[in-house]
């Protein structure tokens, strides 16, 4: 017998005790979404490689180091996507959905980026992107970051986030501020780590968000962007800063906050927790107004946001809110005789109908009649339906509540009369 086959490094297995839970985080963000006016848009997941090149920038890790790329069979160049930005502004080119000017639009999905396998950080990710377009002022940036806050409101995490902002300006106001950026470091290039040295002339900027504590400590005499934005710019900030103030949303504003693609200006921000080691950010957007123009549409100012579902689940985890969050089973419906078993799956397609919400499993494992209520304990079953040849004879039923040991038989065409009672369904 061969070896086992395993996954993929840094491709990861989700197993059901997830899924579910995800499946609740991903129903309270679209929940939220929808109220908000926003609209579901689907995506490939490959796209061609030059979208990428031409969005993320050319001296970004992700197009340098990070991409899936490879050639079909007529030799074009393909990759499996790192983000969702560029694709979502390439669908809507490609189907003159910009025409209609404003559009309020989501997207959930796996990336794929060649990193570093370690907790919270994985080649498979999973993302809900969210994207604004034809929208300039910063009140639609403002309630972006409110939506978020929602979200983190509805899942019970508020007091383990922290929002973090910054304005990165215009391009020309990032051109001075690189030049005199770079002139500093320059200075210092003795004290500069391998990775610095390495962005120094190509995307200086990065090193802004170094992870080395001593090239931290260098950072703190070097110039500071917010001294060269231009006047469009701070306005734009300021403007936000005292819409959240305004809202009560608590905030950060960080001098060094800056975002690994090159395509953002003005306002970037990321939800940031502590929970989580190293890989602490589990939301970060900004704006990016000149990136539709760039990849071939008309100028459209535009802005969005990506949540990272990985770290979301194992920041929930951490906080044991799991548990919480696991689906139980309304009814388990425990088989006495093996020659009821059409009987019993007739049963359950009829409480089905009748309550569509019902969730509902029935053993069909042959084991005996103690097992299968251990079963249904484990799996948090309310209740227990009792099926045996007597009972399907008759007509009858045997109901058992499994919190308080009670039972009590009624006729099969009462069952959804007293299970809607007992669940409190209209």
């Amino acid at each position: 017998m061969g070896k086992n086959i395993k996954s993929v490094r840094g491709m990861h297995d989700y197993l059901p005790v997830d899924t579910v839970f995800l499946r609740k985080l991903e129903k309270v963000i679209q929940d939220v979404l929808s109220s908000y006016g926003y609209k579901e848009i689907r995506l490939p997941i490959v796209e061609k490689t030059i979208l990428f090149e031409r969005s993320i920038g050319e001296f970004t890790d992700v197009i340098e180091k990070e991409m899936y790329t490879f050639n079909d069979r007529h030799g074009e160049s393909l990759t499996l996507r790192p983000e969702g930005t560029a694709g979502c502004i390439r669908a809507l080119i490609e189907h003159g959905l910009l025409d209609q000017k404003e559009q309020r639009l989501w997207y959930i999905g796996p990336m794929f980026r060649y990193e570093r396998p370690q907790k919270g950080r994985y080649r498979q990710f999973y993302q809900i992107g969210v994207e604004v377009f034809g929208l300039n002022g910063p009140d639609i940036d403002a309630e972006l970051i409110v939506m978020t806050a929602r979200w983190w409101k509805m899942l019970g995490i508020t007091k383990y986030v922290h929002l973090e902002l910054n304005s990165i300006g215009s391009l020309e106001s990032r051109t001075r501020y690189k030049k005199a950026l770079i002139n500093f470091l320059e200075y210092h290039k003795s004290n500069l780590d391998e990775d610095c040295l390495y962005r120094l002339y190509n995307n200086p900027l990065r090193i802004l968000d170094s992870k080395n504590p001593k090239i931290q400590l260098l950072l703190n005499n070097a110039p500071i962007l917010k001294d060269f934005l231009d006047d469009k710019s701070t306005r734009h900030f300021k403007d936000l800063c005292t819409i959240l103030d305004d809202l009560g949303i608590t905030y950060t504003v960080n001098q060094k906050l800056v975002r690994g693609l090159d395509y953002y200006n003005l306002t970037v921000f990321e939800w940031i927790t502590s929970n989580l080691g190293a890989q602490g950010t589990i939301c970060a957007g900004g704006r990016y107004d000149g990136l539709v123009y760039q990849l071939g549409g008309q100028k459209t100012p535009a802005l969005g946001l990506a949540i990272g579902l990985d770290r979301l689940l194992l920041l929930m985890q951490y906080i044991k809110l799991q548990k919480q969050a696991i689906q139980s089973i309304d009814i388990y419906i425990v088989i006495i005789d093996n020659n009821v078993k059409s009987a019993a799956m007739l049963i359950a397609e009829k409480l089905r109908d009748t309550i569509p919400q019902l969730k509902l499993i029935t053993d069909f494992s042959n084991r005996n009649v103690r097992k299968q209520f251990s079963t249904a304990a484990k799996l948090g079953a309310r209740m227990a339906l009792i099926v045996g040849s007597d009972e399907v004879k008759e007509g009858f039923i045997t109901i058992k509540d499994l919190h308080t040991g009670k039972q009590q038989i009624c006729h099969q065409d009462d069952m959804p009369y007293i299970f809607k009672r007992f669940m409190k369904i209209n």
